[in-house]
């Protein structure tokens, strides 16, 4: 007996509560019942957090997701992909890559290149954003749009740079990107899981 409890407050289970099988207690499924409501309002709190779009960064994303996946309780699916979708076109996803990006910003044309390519729906395996970083990845689009941003007069204020500063340029947006890139990929497994 533990000093701060007495025997009227630790509730001994009783015939009803408990199933005996092989000298095995098991609580009765009422009690099992309740051991779940806790899990399903923690649930319950999690959509609600999705649908109001209060979790928005990609590892909190990742983290419902895998609590959800752990669960494999269908009603979560519309809600996370959901949430993924808006995480992407609101911009959370371009803020973090910019996050990471101090000193060359990553470029909002090749994340909205890879965004128009990509489809929004679950069918074809792994969340939208994962599919956009993918695609972003295996399409090369980094060194493509690193090269086109280190040719915009705009980046040289008026000045004509030499080929040599433009493919400098590209080059140090391209290493910077593509770090950020793989930094949120490591968020998932190979095949987006």
């Amino acid at each position: 007996m533990y000093p701060c409890h007495s025997s009227s407050s630790i509730r001994q289970p009783n015939a009803k509560s408990l199933i005996r099988i092989r000298n095995v207690s098991l609580p009765d499924s009422t009690h099992v019942a309740n051991l779940f409501r806790p899990i399903q309002a923690d649930k319950d709190r999690l959509i609600h957090s999705l649908r109001t779009h209060n979790i928005n960064t990609l590892p909190e994303l990742r983290r419902i997701e895998r609590i959800f996946s752990a669960l494999n309780a269908p009603d979560t699916a519309a809600p996370m992909q959901n949430a993924w979708i808006y995480y992407v076109d609101s911009h959370n996803l371009l803020n973090e890559l910019r996050g990471l990006t101090r000193d060359y910003p990553f470029s909002s044309e090749c994340l909205g290149e890879a965004k128009a390519m990509v489809p929004r729906n679950g069918n074809v395996g792994g969340n939208y954003c994962w599919k956009v970083l993918k695609w972003v990845k295996d399409q090369s689009l980094i060194p493509r749009h690193a090269s086109l941003l280190a040719a915009k007069p705009a980046m040289w204020g008026g000045k004509k740079p030499s080929a040599a500063d433009v493919q400098k340029l590209a080059t140090m947006c391209t290493n910077e990107w593509t770090r950020a890139l793989t930094t949120l990929l490591r968020h998932w497994d190979a095949n987006g899981a």
